[in-house]
């Protein structure tokens, strides 16, 4: 039987939207999100494989978490959704708006285009490796391991979100390190699947984010013919945190 993803369900519409993080994020990221949303519909936040509180694997495929979503509504009865995924998330979703179009209502993708990226976590991946958990008594002393490699206290603080405490007493990371540096290049680097979803779509991007160019638009257009590309104002990539009255606008009115 294959394991299903953990989530935290908010609200009753007749409409199910599900919403997957990027990398090292969680579900909680989108609390605040997910009772907007959950006014309108079933909104499912769903931790990714190896993160949150989902299970870990050392599958961390796209064809793995393709299957993983099939797998999440086959156990909660759903024929059809409305799919919303940031950064990793948003390739994920690309990916099964490609290999499971039937399945699929409505498609929102946060800055992120449907294309291979150079790695660019390398100062995050170097720095969460410096951990040894072994020698931390204070989730302070992550900080100041973190703030190595770090600078930007917003990026630690969504690192810092993910230490917890153990059975045993000790700090650890909820995702797993291991397994999600050793698959990071496939993860960013790779070409997701060829195809065409030919139902609505909305690409959202951050202003201040690169991660969608303006050439970007003619192959998003090409695999999405539906597509509509909007920029949130006053953010960057992490649009839903920076500007979340204007993302949540954007995303509503294109489900409403």
């Amino acid at each position: 039987m294959n394991e299903v993803l953990h989530s935290k369900i908010v609200g009753e519409g007749s409409e199910h939207l599900l919403i997957f993080h990027g990398l090292f994020g969680q579900l909680d990221n989108w609390n605040t999100l997910g009772k907007k949303f959950g006014e309108h519909f079933t909104t499912h936040l769903i931790d990714l494989r190896n993160h949150g509180r989902s299970f870990h694997s050392d599958d961390n495929s796209f064809d793995a978490m393709v299957n993983d979503i099939v797998t999440y509504m086959d156990a909660h009865h759903l024929n059809k959704i409305h799919l919303l995924g940031h950064s990793l998330g948003g390739r994920v979703a690309i990916e099964f708006a490609m290999k499971h179009p039937d399945k699929l209502d409505h498609l929102i993708v946060a800055d992120m285009a449907p294309k291979a990226y150079p790695p660019h976590h390398n100062a995050i991946m170097k720095a969460l490796h410096l951990v040894d958990f072994t020698k931390i008594d204070k989730r302070s002393e992550v900080d100041d391991v973190l703030k190595q490699y770090i600078p930007e206290m917003g990026v630690r603080q969504f690192l810092l979100k993910n230490v917890y405490n153990t059975p045993e007493g000790k700090y650890a990371f909820r995702f797993n390190l291991e397994v999600l540096s050793a698959n990071y290049n496939a993860l960013v680097g790779t070409d997701l699947t060829a195809g065409v979803f030919n139902g609505p779509t909305l690409f959202l991007g951050g202003a201040n984010s690169d991660y969608i160019l303006p050439e970007d638009e003619v192959v998003i257009h090409q695999r999405f013919p539906l597509a509509l590309i909007k920029e949130i104002k006053n953010a960057g990539h992490w649009l839903h945190a920076e500007n979340p009255v204007d993302f949540s606008e954007a995303v509503l009115e294109f489900l409403l």
